[in-house]
């Protein structure tokens, strides 16, 4: 596995785990179909809540969440509006996250950024 995929796995276990600790009830992790991927799907007080976990060791090219752009958001969407057709959930409350995971030698930082897009 390259390193790119190894922090990449890395960042989303740190993800999920910081969500658990925050009492969101993990529904699904890497969610893939036809329309895109999902890294996280969380549910929290009755809404579900599609999380994007983007992890980097540095901030020298911008911040994580500048690489969600329209194209990958759009891509989110879809996948979402899927998973939510497939497992029976159309009229619920949704929200899409990102996680930012900056992993400096042992040191790792989250910050969520929550609704960043609809």
């Amino acid at each position: 596995m390259s390193d790119y995929l190894k922090i990449g796995s890395f960042g989303e276990e740190i993800a999920t785990q910081y969500l658990e600790n925050r009492k969101y009830n993990i529904l699904a992790r890497n969610f893939k179909c036809a329309q895109g991927e999902i890294d996280i799907v969380a549910c929290k007080e009755n809404e579900i809540v599609f999380c994007e976990v983007k992890t980097r060791s540095n901030r020298k090219y911008g911040e994580a969440i500048d690489s969600v752009d329209k194209n990958k958001q759009r891509h989110i969407w879809n996948a979402a509006e899927y998973y939510l057709y497939k497992n029976n959930l159309i009229n619920s409350y949704v929200r899409f996250d990102v996680l930012e995971v900056y992993v400096t030698g042992s040191n790792v930082e989250i910050n969520q950024v929550k609704n960043v897009f609809a």
